[in-house]
C-alpha cells in the first residue's frame, strides 16, 4: 500500500455564509461548494440547472439525421456497429430498438473482443456490405477508423459516425461525424458518453425535448455515462439524475431482470456507486469475456423467464471475471518478488503470458490504487500483444503510448486510460521507450492525490447534516462525493468483514466521541496500523438504511499516521527510487539521505525493541525519529540486508523485516552501499 499525497481544500467561511444567504442552501452543503470553486450564486444556477443543450449543436447533426431519415423513408439497411463495453452495448441497444420503432429496416454489430478487437474492421464491413447493408451507423467507436470507412465507400456502403473519443487531425470521409470532441463543436458540453451522443441524434431524429425523451430512454443512457466513467458536470449530471429515478421503474425487462438479480431492487433507492460497481461490471464482464452477445440479449429480451436466466449468466461470468483478476493478480505478485526493481521505475510495465485481455485493464486500475503510479500491463498470446493502462492525474497515459506509436500497430485512450496492441517482439523495445520518455518528460512523477472537501471532527457526524449532501448527487466522475478528514483519531478496534476478512471494520475515537468506519477491499494482513495508533482518515460520510433505521456511514478512502510530514515522506520516496534507478543526487542530497552509523544503530536498536517489523515502510519510517526519514531507513535497511544484519523480504502487508544472529560486531565501512554512497 503507498501514501497518497492529500490535497485538503480550502474553506472560506465567510464565503460559504455568503453562498448560503444567497441562494437558500444550508451552510454544511455551501461548505462543499465553495471548496470545490462553486462560490457564487450564479455557478451555483449552472451546477444545478437541468442542462440539455439543442443536438443540432453538434457537429453534422443534420446530415446524420437526414441521411438516417432517408434510409428509413427508402427502407434501407441500417446497421448500427458498436463496441462491447458496458457503453457501447448500451450505445447499441438505444439506437437499435429505436430505429425500430420508427419502422427501420436493422440489425446490430458488435466485434469479438478476442478475434477482432475494438471499433470497426475490414472483414466486418466487407461481410456487412455482402449482406445488403447500405448505412452503417457507428456508435462509440468509428471517428478514427480512417481506413475502414474508406473501405466501406469503395463497397458501395455509406458511414455516418458517432463517437465521442477526441479526434485525430483527418477525421474520416462520412457522410456524418458527430463527435463534440471536433475543433468546430459548438455544443457547449463536450463530454457525453457514446451512449450520450446516441442520445442526442435520437432527439434530433425524433424532433423532441431532451428533458422528454429521457423519460423513455434514461435507465440505459445513464447505464452507459456512468460505465464509461466521463465526468458527472453539466448535461451528463442531468442524464444521470433522471436515470436514476428511473431505474426502479424500468420498463426494460433485461434491465429489471438484472436488477433484481443484483440485489439493487431490494434498495430504497438506487446510486451512480451502484450502477458503477454493481451493475456496469456485470454487462461489462460480459465484453471483457467475449459473451457480448448474451448481455445484449439481456437489453433487448422481452420475456421475463429468458431475462432472468440471461441476468443470471452475466452475474456467473462477472464471478469468473473476478477469479481471473485473481490469477493475474497473483502472476504479478510473484514477478515483483523476483524483479523489485521494477516498483522502482516511473511506471509499471508487466508482460504476462495468458493473461486474459479484457481483465487486465481493471487489474491495471487495482495496481495504480495499491502502488499510487501509472500502471500498464501487456497480454502476450504467441506473436501478438494487448496491452492496456491506467494513469493518476498529470501524467496523460494516451500522450505517452502515442509516443511509442513506432512499436505499436493499434492504440488509443485518454490521459487516465490507454488501449494498444503491437507484435510480441516490440515489447522491450516498447517498454525501454516508454521508461525513456517518461524519465526525459518527468524529473519528478505526479504523486496520486486524494482531494478533501472538508475537515469535519466527530462531533459534526449527524444524520441530519450528511442528509443534506444528497442536493450535490449525482456523484461521479468531474462531482465526486465528498471526502472529508477526520485529524488526530485513535484506533479502538480493529474487525475483519466479509466471508474472506477482506473489508475492515474499524473503531475510531476523538475527544471521547467513538465511531465505526468501514475500510473495504483491505484485508487485516495488509492494513499497515494497529490498535492504539493516532492517524488522520480520509473518507466518504454518508447515511444507509439499516433494517429501517438510518445510520452514519462512514467509508475510509485513505489513512496515515497523524501529523503527517507529506512533503518530506514524498521527497524520500522519490530520491531512493531515482537511487534505486542509478539516477544521479546532488551533492546535497547525498549529504541529506545517506544513514550514518548512528542512524543504522538507531534502526537495528528499534528493530531489535519491537520483534522486527512487518507493513509498509513507509509507515516505519513516520515512527522513527524525525531524522531518519524514508529514504535513509531504506538505505539503512538496505545496508544491513547486505552485511547480514537483518533480512527484508515481501509480505502481504508490504515488507518483512527480521533481525538475524550476528557473531561479534559487524563492520560497516565495509558495506560495498555505503562505500557507493
Amino acid at each position: 500500500m503507498s501514501m497518497k499525497k492529500w490535497e485538503i481544500l480550502k474553506t472560506d467561511r465567510q464565503k460559504s455564509a455568503e453562498l448560503a444567504a444567497a441562494t437558500g442552501l444550508d451552510a454544511f452543503v455551501c461548505d462543499i461548494l465553495q471548496a470545490r470553486g462553486i462560490d457564487t450564486p450564479q455557478r451555483a444556477d449552472v451546477f444545478f440547472a437541468e442542462q440539455m443543450f439543442d443536438p443540432y449543436l453538434l457537429p453534422d447533426m443534420d446530415a446524420a439525421v437526414e441521411r438516417i431519415q432517408r434510409a428509413i423513408d427508402e427502407q434501407e439497411l441500417i446497421c448500427v456497429y458498436g463496441d462491447y463495453d458496458c457503453d457501447g452495448i448500451t450505445s447499441t441497444v438505444l439506437l437499435y430498438t429505436y430505429l425500430q420503432t420508427m419502422g427501420a429496416q436493422v440489425s446490430y454489430y458488435i466485434p469479438d473482443r478476442d478475434r477482432e478487437g475494438y471499433g470497426l474492421n475490414r472483414e466486418a464491413v466487407a461481410s456487412l456490405a455482402g449482406q445488403g447493408v447500405r448505412l452503417l451507423v457507428t456508435v462509440d467507436n468509428g471517428v478514427a477508423a480512417l481506413d475502414e470507412i474508406a473501405y466501406a465507400n469503395s463497397l458501395d456502403m455509406e458511414v455516418v459516425v458517432t463517437d465521442h473519443h477526441k479526434p485525430r487531425e483527418t477525421l474520416p470521409d462520412a457522410v456524418a461525424v458527430v463527435d463534440p470532441h471536433r475543433e468546430d463543436s459548438k455544443a457547449p458540453f463536450r463530454h457525453l458518453a457514446g451512449v450520450g451522443v446516441v442520445f442526442k441524434l435520437i432527439c434530433a431524429l425524433e424532433g423532441a425535448d431532451g428533458l422528454e425523451m429521457l423519460e423513455y430512454y434514461g435507465d440505459l443512457v445513464c447505464i452507459g455515462t456512468i460505465a464509461d466513467v466521463v465526468p458527472l458536470t453539466g448535461e451528463n449530471r442531468t442524464i444521470v439524475r433522471y436515470g436514476l429515478e428511473r431505474l426502479p421503474f424500468t420498463d426494460n425487462t433485461g434491465l429489471r431482470a438484472l436488477l433484481q438479480v443484483s440485489g439493487l431492487l431490494e434498495k430504497p433507492r438506487i446510486t451512480c456507486e451502484n450502477v458503477g460497481f454493481i451493475l456496469a461490471p456485470r454487462i461489462n464482464a460480459a465484453g471483457r469475456l467475449g459473451f457480448t452477445q448474451k448481455a445484449v440479449d439481456l437489453l433487448l429480451s422481452e420475456d421475463e423467464e429468458e431475462a432472468l436466466a440471461l441476468a443470471g449468466q452475466i452475474t456467473e461470468q462477472n464471478r469468473a471475471r473476478r477469479g481471473l483478476e485473481a490469477k493475474i493478480l497473483k502472476d504479478i505478485s510473484a514477478e515483483l518478488a523476483r524483479r523489485p526493481q521494477i516498483l522502482y521505475e516511473r511506471l509499471m510495465v508487466l508482460a504476462g503470458e495468458g493473461w486474459h485481455h479484457g481483465i487486465i485493464g481493471i487489474v491495471c486500475s487495482k495496481l495504480v490504487e495499491r502502488y499510487a503510479k501509472p500502471c500498464l500491463l501487456i497480454s502476450i498470446d504467441g506473436e501478438e500483444a494487448r496491452g492496456s493502462g491506467r494513469s493518476v492525474e498529470g501524467f496523460s497515459l494516451v500522450d505517452a503510448v502515442a509516443q511509442c506509436a513506432g512499436h505499436l500497430t493499434r492504440y488509443g485512450g485518454h490521459p487516465l486510460a490507454a488501449g494498444f496492441s503491437m507484435e510480441a517482439a516490440q515489447f522491450p523495445a516498447f517498454c525501454e521507450q516508454l521508461l525513456a520518455d517518461a524519465k526525459r518528460d518527468h524529473d519528478r512523477m505526479p504523486v496520486m492525490a486524494v482531494r478533501i472537501d472538508r475537515i469535519i471532527t466527530p462531533a459534526e457526524l449527524s444524520v441530519d447534516r450528511l442528509k443534506k449532501l444528497s442536493i450535490l448527487e449525482p456523484f461521479g466522475t468531474g462531482n465526486e462525493a465528498p471526502v472529508f478528514a477526520l485529524l488526530g483519531v485513535k484506533i479502538e478496534g480493529i474487525y475483519p468483514m466479509g466471508s474472506d476478512g477482506g473489508h475492515l471494520r474499524l473503531r475510531l475515537v476523538q475527544n471521547g466521541r467513538s465511531f465505526f468506519a468501514v475500510y473495504f477491499g483491505m484485508a487485516r494482513e495488509r492494513f499497515p496500523y494497529e490498535v492504539g495508533d493516532t492517524v488522520d482518515v480520509a473518507a466518504n460520510c454518508d447515511v444507509d438504511i439499516y433494517n429501517g433505521e438510518e445510520r452514519i456511514s462512514v467509508k475510509v478512502r485513505s489513512i496515515r499516521p497523524s501529523g503527517l510530514e507529506e512533503d518530506i515522506l514524498f521527497d524520500g520516496v522519490q530520491q531512493y527510487d531515482r537511487y534505486q534507478r542509478g539516477e544521479g543526487w546532488t551533492e546535497e542530497t547525498r549529504r541529506r539521505h545517506t544513514p550514518s552509523r548512528d542512524d543504522i544503530a538507531l534502526i537495528y536498536r528499534w528493530l531489535r525493541g519491537h520483534n522486527g517489523f512487518c507493513g509498509d515502510l513507509e509507515i516505519l519510517s513516520c515512527r522513527l525519529p524525525r531524522q531518519i526519514g524514508y529514504c535513509k531507513l531504506r538505505l539503512a535497511l538496505d545496508v544491513m540486508n547486505e552485511m547480514g544484519l537483518a533480512s527484508c523480504r515481501p509480505a502481504k502487508s508490504g515488507v518483512a523485516v527480521t533481525l538475524c544472529a550476528v557473531d561479534g560486531k559487524v563492520d560497516l565501512s565495509q558495506s560495498k552501499i555505503l562505500q557507493s554512497l
